[in-house]
């Protein structure tokens, strides 16, 4: 059986020795804390340590009314009540949470079958995978070659026994949009439950849960200039939640355990942030995404755009490039720090499943990369990144003008990974 190795690579991990670091262009992998989610969150490490369930004295009440603040922040939002609002660990606890617990709880009125979409998260998948061992019936929709599902396969999966259908609302490889209002509607018309992770989604588009019709939303608190180790889970009033895990009583039973009081400030005053600048901050990515793919394609043959341009996060790319090979594009893109979307076998070159899944004709060249672009990404550093990626691919053509598309082998990977480590 082959073995596998995912090579997601920071391409401004492998530069040479410089003083100035690579340009950041992963903004969907992670987000620097804000200097001003930091400033809010100090206090909290300190002076006001007190435990939020410790309301019996003035330390424990300052906490928690500190932590029902973020809870309303969070809520704000997208529209809901405080209260339906769960603190968690991060998107991946509360994906977890409303897919296990959830499916869990309805199993036993006859409601056995999940349908999801092949280009989840992993975050999704995976749980779903547990319920399959536990006997329930997952369907994967395949989704058409711009990413989006065609809703036509969810009518067709759907029915009487459906328990819920989770749904991304944007990949967070290729950062295309699902129609989410419109799956919710149909989930609802056949008694299933819908949930979405959007932890790509939370803060840069417009989400609703009232006017979407969601049960179920997660989000991520270091996706939108927060802190890591904190998300959230919107749970609509009545829907029925068996718990991963036991303790205390603290967030209705659902998630106990102390919550912690700094991280969920943070993840508040994030939240407060991105919806006051998500208007400005959309249109201002736009025009900086539209300057760096229209800079490359006009200096570039054979650059492909994977999944629908105009349904998609304002600030993602997802690029092919013909004619090149993944491994030595990603060690000479020296000057950018960004994400592979390709995974290497001992033997052959593997696309990453989100890339298979929209590739239906099998043609798709093996270099892609991922660019997401940010709060403190500069009209100059998308020049420059433009710069360096048309003079790294127009060498590497050059080099191999017979085109790309060799195999990923180890060694290749091997080689990168001891530049990595000479050059640190």
């Amino acid at each position: 059986m082959k073995k596998k190795l995912i090579c997601y690579i920071f391409a401004g991990l492998l530069s040479t020795k410089v003083n100035a670091d690579p340009i950041y262009l992963d903004y969907q992998a992670t987000t620097p804390v804000d200097s001003r989610v930091l400033e809010s969150m100090l206090p909290y490490f300190t002076k006001e340590f007190g435990n939020p369930h410790s309301t019996t004295h003035v330390y424990g009440t300052r906490s928690h009314e500190a932590i029902e603040q973020a809870r309303a922040q969070v809520a704000s939002i997208i529209n809901a009540d405080p209260q339906e609002i769960i603190f968690t660990s991060g998107a991946t606890e509360a994906d977890n949470i409303a897919i296990l617990g959830v499916s869990r709880a309805l199993k036993n009125q006859g409601k056995y079958e999940i349908i999801s979409v092949v280009t989840e998260h992993k975050a999704v998948l995976e749980p779903l995978k547990v319920l399959e061992q536990e006997g329930f019936k997952v369907i994967f929709l395949p989704v058409q070659k711009n990413g989006i599902i065609d809703i036509n396969d969810l009518k067709k999966a759907l029915s009487s026994k459906t328990a819920l259908v989770s749904v991304m609302a944007v990949n967070n490889e290729i950062g295309v949009l699902q129609p989410i209002r419109e799956i919710a509607k149909l989930a609802h018309e056949h008694g299933a439950l819908f949930h979405t992770d959007a932890a790509q989604g939370f803060g840069k588009i417009p989400l609703d849960v009232t006017k979407d019709d969601i049960d179920l939303l997660s989000l991520s608190g270091h996706k939108i200039y927060g802190p890591k180790g904190v998300g959230a889970l919107f749970i609509k009033r009545g829907t029925p939640v068996i718990p991963l895990v036991y303790g205390g009583g603290q967030e209705r039973k659902i998630r106990p355990g102390t919550v912690p009081t700094p991280l969920c400030v943070g993840l508040g005053k994030a939240a407060q942030i991105a919806e006051q600048e998500r208007l400005s901050e959309s249109k201002r990515l736009l025009a900086l995404r539209n300057k760096l793919l229209n800079t490359l394609q006009k200096n570039l043959t054979g650059v492909l755009v994977n999944g629908d341009l105009e349904k998609r996060l304002p600030g993602n790319l997802n690029l092919s490039f013909t004619g090149v090979d993944s491994a030595p594009l990603l060690a000479n893109l020296k000057g950018i720090a960004i994400s592979a979307s390709s995974a290497c076998s001992s033997d052959s070159l593997e696309l990453s499943y989100v890339i298979k899944a929209i590739d239906h004709d099998h043609s798709l060249p093996p270099a892609i990369i991922r660019l997401s672009l940010g709060r403190s990404t500069t009209e100059a550093e998308v020049e420059k990144a433009a710069e360096e990626i048309i003079r790294v691919v127009s060498d590497l053509r050059d080099k191999n003008p017979t085109g790309g598309g060799r195999s990923c082998k180890v060694e290749d990977i091997e080689k990168i990974k001891k530049d990595l480590l000479k050059n640190m």
